[in-house]
């Protein structure tokens, strides 16, 4: 033990011997820990958010202030990454043993061996570092309560990941839980991409007794961060989807040559693996130092690329959002994002994964797989310089999670219901939790509604006491094994005949293929030998092309923030005003914008342009919202619904980022556009138009899985997506039938409005654009920014190869009506691919 005061500076000798000076923000996060407050730390990646939360709890430990309960836990540590827990057990234990303490760090997650995990059961180690899911089944054990009890803080990291999704309200009840047990708990957040920061410390500390609370705020560095992005030499005026590709490997290949590690982040799995094969074809030497990481491949294989960017021995990582998060990495030298990152935030978080390191910079280079992400990246840049990011609206009261919750605490030593409901409306995502509804998830748990004749739905019991408890084994075994909130189709291992397991791929896309059929995964092209018992026997391919999976949530929409810049930058650029930075951007797509401008209009913020536009096809209506895809999807759809209900008619439609095409055998005569815009009855009107009960019993799928209705089954025997859609499609249709007032039923259809066709930002959008003045142009043929919604509507309706080559026709034949380009500048004025004074040619850069 040493004086009071002292803790700290022990800390700060200590930082000193490695080089470290304290920032002052890990100064004021480490007085306010040691003030009792709960808080969160907002602050960039690589600035040093662990130490400036753990700092605070070492000083008092080393003062002696926490009372002495040998063999006790005193702190736990929330991560919603497994690769992030390991890499924060290596963060934690290095500070605690260099100062002496004698505490224990240990990692429990679902890749923690059952040896550790059945000793944790019997004695916790000082510091736990665990995920949401891990940490809820902990709480699911009887023993758990009286070890928890004389927990001092709990600290979740990336609260931005979590606040926001199922995940992050499954860790808002085992945060009241665990405050019910220890009111004097503190609770601590880090993040570092957030835009709505106070509500998110509401969400965290919840609605409990009032406590102090501390926001630390340390502001980014604009100028720390290198951004830089990658133009093609030439491209055609009228873009789609994708139709860059791999065109910029050639030019992204130097980039890899350097010292250091790169990451290259990709939107999606099949991404990475396409671009991992295409660099190694480029460059075979390079084999064993590029390397993938996706969420789909074994762990084992994770984690040897992970420890090859700790010692600093691999060139490049292609990667996913595998990656994004806090997982430090200091020889990570520049970090390529293939491809717009849609948002802001997370184009911020994946740059902080380069110069892990306070004194670096974070370099950053973008390469469009189409023409407007030029545009996009250029925008990114200017919200970045801005401080604009996204923020994330929290969950309010989903009944599947907390049914799960209910049967979980009643395994875990059982409740009394008046007790829990004070207990669970303490949490922000339940504070205005109904009596009706409290009254119905209990009804649900113990007799299961309308599912009451079956006894597997009968899951936990009042005792003589009044207390919960759960009766039957078998059941408790089954709720443990399916706790948790994530959801993904359902997916089959990938395992050589003779050797390692390689991963897991969705089975939508195996059930495609068949034995002898080659495709990629884990950086290797094999050939498919059979599909038994959930797994794919699978062996090298010599040659073949081979396909790539695809995965569910492959297609990420426009951020709100990104499309509101992007908006802002075309109008920029039509109107001249472009800067320094912009200039070589702008002159990329100079001649695409120009056609633009020249055959409709450049749309700009405080409008909306509509295009007319008629072909063989028929009557084209092309409106650009900017309001991103999925909310485009929404907005389509209700559009073509309330023109048809004006007259009958045919309408089709195809949507993207930016607008959305209505096309029609007949010109759509519109006389009012405020009511085809209106956002009144916007819900209504959706769940009419669309298939609304189709899309509810696929929604109803997750539902069903987190509420404990459906059971995906034992390890190594799962059900097939078939079999589970098949399972909770059945459970839907007699609810639907015998109990159709149902909440969970009601919930289904509230997630298939906000997820799948983001309701919210619909009605906000039709809100904003039904008050801004119409931009009405007639356009002779299809402009650069209608040319990809009728690219997309073309693609489901032929086979690729058809729609490659007709796409390729028809931007051809606009082409040619558009003239021929005007003469660029020279290549000494502009560089091979256009750049300001001083970068290196090919880029434009900040």
């Amino acid at each position: 033990m040493i004086p009071q005061g002292r803790g700290l500076d022990r800390i700060r000798d200590w930082m000193a011997e490695k080089g470290w000076t304290p920032f002052p923000f890990q100064e004021e996060t480490w007085e306010a820990w040691r003030s009792g407050s709960d808080g969160l730390l907002h602050a960039p990646t690589g600035v040093g958010k662990t130490l400036a939360v753990w700092g605070g709890p070492l000083s008092t430990a080393l003062e002696g202030d926490e009372p002495d309960m040998p063999h006790s836990i005193r702190h736990i540590w929330i991560t919603p990454l497994r690769a992030l827990a390991r890499t924060t057990v290596d963060q934690l234990r290095e500070p605690v043993e260099a100062l002496g303490l004698s505490w224990e760090v240990e990692l429990r997650t679902g890749d923690t061996p059952s040896s550790r995990k059945a000793r944790q059961r019997r004695r916790l180690p000082t510091v736990l570092v665990t995920t949401p899911e891990s940490l809820s089944l902990l709480l699911s054990w009887e023993e758990t309560a009286s070890q928890l009890r004389g927990l001092q803080g709990v600290v979740v990291d990336e609260w931005h990941e979590l606040m926001g999704t199922k995940r992050g309200v499954q860790t808002e009840l085992a945060l009241a839980r665990l405050r019910g047990w220890n009111p004097e708990l503190r609770s601590w957040g880090l993040s570092a991409t957030l835009k709505n920061v106070d509500q998110a410390m509401e969400v965290l500390k919840g609605e409990g007794a009032p406590r102090p609370t501390t926001i630390v705020r340390a502001r980014a560095n604009a100028s720390a961060l290198e951004f830089t992005t990658l133009l093609p030499s030439s491209m055609g005026r009228f873009p789609w989807g994708g139709h860059l590709g791999l065109h910029l490997l050639e030019s992204c290949l130097p980039h890899l040559e350097g010292e250091g590690s790169t990451l290259l982040f990709t939107n999606t799995r099949s991404q990475a693996e396409l671009w991992h094969d295409a660099i190694l074809k480029a460059r075979p030497e390079w084999a064993g130092q590029v390397t993938l990481h996706h969420g789909s491949l074994q762990r084992q294989l994770r984690e040897e690329v992970e420890t090859g960017l700790q010692d600093g021995t691999l060139r490049c990582v292609v990667c996913t959002s595998s990656l994004d998060l806090g997982v430090d990495f200091p020889a990570v030298d520049r970090v390529i994002q293939v491809g717009s990152p849609k948002g802001v935030g997370r184009l911020l978080q994946r740059a902080g994964r380069s110069g892990h390191e306070p004194d670096r910079r974070s370099r950053l280079l973008g390469v469009p797989t189409h023409a407007f992400e030029i545009a996009e990246f250029a925008a990114a840049r200017r919200a970045l310089e801005e401080g604009r990011i996204e923020g994330r609206h929290p969950l309010e009261r989903p009944l599947d999670v907390l049914a799960q919750h209910l049967v979980t605490v009643a395994l875990g030593g059982g409740f009394r219901k008046e007790e829990l409901l004070d207990e669970v409306r303490t949490s922000w995502a339940y504070r205005d939790l109904t009596e009706r509804e409290w009254q119905w998830v209990l009804e649900f748990v113990t007799r299961g509604g309308a599912l009451a004749a079956y006894p597997r739905y009968h899951r936990i019991q009042p005792d003589e006491a009044g207390i919960y408890r759960g009766t039957d084994p078998e059941l408790a075994r089954r709720h443990r094994m399916g706790i948790g909130t994530i959801s993904s189709d359902t997916a089959l291992r990938v395992r050589f005949l003779k050797g390692r397991s390689l991963g897991t791929v969705e089975e939508s896309f195996l059930g495609r293929l068949r034995p002898g059929d080659t495709f990629l995964f884990a950086g290797r092209r094999l050939k498919l030998v059979r599909i038994r018992e959930m797994t794919a026997w699978v062996r090298l391919a010599s040659r073949g092309r081979g396909q790539v999976p695809r995965w569910m949530g492959g297609r990420m929409p426009l951020s709100t923030e990104l499309s509101g810049a992007l908006l802002a930058a075309l109008h920029r650029w039509g109107t001249g005003e472009v800067d320094e930075v912009e200039e070589a951007e702008r002159e990329a797509l100079r001649h695409l914008l120009d056609i633009q401008a020249r055959w409709s209009h450049l749309p700009g913020p405080n409008e909306l342009l509509v295009e007319r536009t008629r072909s063989r096809e028929g009557h084209h209506l092309f409106l650009y919202p900017f309001l991103g895809r999925l909310a485009h999807e929404g907005l389509a759809a209700l559009l073509a619904w309330r023109l048809s209900l004006q007259a009958p008619r045919s309408i089709e439609f195809s949507v993207n980022d930016y607008g959305m095409e209505l096309l029609s055998p007949e010109e759509l005569e519109i006389e009012d556009w405020s009511r085809l815009l209106t956002p009144d009855g916007v819900e209504e009107e959706l769940l009419e138009c669309m298939n609304a009960v189709e899309l509810a019993r696929r929604q109803f799928r997750e539902v069903a899985r987190i509420a404990g209705l459906i059971f995906p089954g034992y390890p190594g025997k799962g059900k097939s997506a078939r079999q589970l859609q098949a399972s909770s499609g059945l459970v839907f249709d007699v609810l639907l039938r015998y109990d159709p007032e149902n909440l969970l039923l009601d919930q289904a259809r509230r997630e298939v409005l906000e997820r799948e066709l983001n309701v919210r930002r619909m009605r906000a959008g039709l809100a904003e654009i039904s008050q801004r003045p119409l931009r009405m142009q007639r356009t002779e043929r299809l402009t650069p920014l209608a040319f990809p919604l009728w690219a997309d509507r073309l693609h489901a309706r032929v086979s690729s190869e058809a729609w490659v080559d007709r796409v390729r026709r028809m931007a051809d034949r606009l082409e040619r009506a558009a003239g021929p380009v005007q003469s660029e500048a020279p290549p000494e004025e502009r560089g091979d691919m256009g750049t300001r004074a001083g970068a290196p040619a090919g880029e434009s850069t900040r």
